[in-house]
């Protein structure tokens, strides 16, 4: 009897010893950039860092996706300095610069696709769990972020009024237009990105993701972040269709944005930071934590 018990002791151990390593592997495992792209941190301590948004004077405005009114939106100086912008938010996650302003979004239920101006805050619609933003200057398009429940909305600036593109959509994330005209949207538990089209359709665009978020499309292509917890992937998808992986080893990264610098800063949520991201023969200067180029 001493013996079965030691034994199932010593398994106990085992099992957990293994699962902390585990998890220890998915939190400190560093990052790592293909080819002759680098990488380097640029800011910490950003809690469950979501959307980004990059100003003229060189400071950045960052989403902080904390629940229960403690998440804000947080704008970091050129001189590391930060200050609340807007706080009591409940997981302020896309955010989007249009009209002299910013709209953000909340992911919870029953709250406010807001506008903020000039320190003013103004609701605009409310939603479940909304998401991803886009703006195309006459209309502002929301995802919401719901089992088989999620919507596409679509305000109008001209006359305030609020329709529903889509609806029973399965984890629906982001949303935005690329410069050929298409709007895409991602499908997170599907694994794919989506054309939302006229007659509903909504062909496949890609495939084989794990768990898409944020999206962005620039001159080099689809840049799409894979929501996951352990082994996440920032993907560019080429004009050509040509999949290539830029960084792996992500801890749940969120939007990705470009910089007037040539680069890119990315929103690394699972680890609370912002990362800065170097296309090849670009130089940037080092973070303001002193972190190298990688």
């Amino acid at each position: 009897m001493i013996r079965i018990l030691k034994t199932a002791v010593c398994t106990l151990v085992l099992v957990c010893t293994a699962a902390l390593g585990f998890f220890a592997w998915q939190t400190y495992y560093p990052v790592s950039a293909s080819g002759q792209w680098h990488y380097q941190v640029l800011h910490t301590d950003v809690a469950k860092a979501a959307s980004l948004m990059p100003l003229d004077d060189g400071s950045l405005m960052v989403s902080q996706e904390l629940d229960d009114g403690k998440g804000s939106i947080v704008r970091i100086h050129p001189d590391g300095s930060r200050e609340v912008v807007v706080g009591n938010l409940s997981k302020p996650d896309g955010m989007f610069a249009t009209r002299g302003g910013w709209v953000f979004s909340q992911e919870a239920l029953d709250s406010p696709v807001s506008f903020l101006k000039d320190g003013h805050v103004t609701e605009l619609f409310r939603g479940q769990n909304v998401q991803g933003l886009w703006d195309d200057g006459d209309y502002l398009y929301a995802m919401e972020d719901r089992r088989d429940e999620g919507r596409v909305l679509r305000y109008r600036w001209s006359d305030q009024s609020l329709s529903v593109v889509r609806t029973g959509m399965d984890e629906g994330e982001s949303i935005i237009r690329c410069s050929d005209g298409r709007m895409l949207y991602t499908k997170k538990k599907e694994g794919m990105v989506r054309e939302l089209t006229e007659d509903g359709s909504d062909p496949m665009v890609v495939d084989g993701l794990n768990q898409p978020t944020f999206l962005m499309c620039d001159a080099r292509g689809l840049w799409i972040n894979e929501d996951a917890t352990h082994r996440a992937r920032l993907l560019l998808i080429d004009k050509q269709g040509h999949r290539q992986t830029i960084l792996s080893f992500l801890k749940a990264p969120q939007s990705i944005v470009p910089t007037t610098r040539g680069t890119y800063l990315l929103a690394e949520g699972g680890r609370d930071r912002v990362l800065e991201l170097t296309p090849p023969m670009t130089h940037v200067a080092v973070g303001d934590d002193g972190a190298s180029t990688r």
